[in-house]
């Protein structure tokens, strides 16, 4: 944990996992809730943090805007 990325993109992990383990724990699950959303967005994450560390800074923001992005458009944390 040596970068500004590397702090970003685990806690926008870790918030991914969270909405992961409290949504496979739900009684009523959510419409479109798969899997292979939660898997593109720890992805994301894990390519800006690699952009990032390697110099590329317009990049790794670019990309940390699409993961949460994705997360908010795909996921839908806030949904009721």
């Amino acid at each position: 944990m040596k970068t500004i990325y590397d702090w970003i993109t685990v806690a926008i992990f870790c918030a991914i996992i969270t909405l992961f383990l409290s949504r496979s724990v739900a009684e009523t699950k959510v419409p479109g809730d798969f899997l292979i959303h939660y898997l593109v967005a720890s992805v994301g994450c894990a390519v800006a943090n690699y952009l990032g560390n390697e110099g590329y800074h317009f990049a790794a923001a670019a990309m940390i805007a699409a993961s949460v992005g994705y997360v908010f458009y795909f996921l839908r944390p806030l949904a009721r």
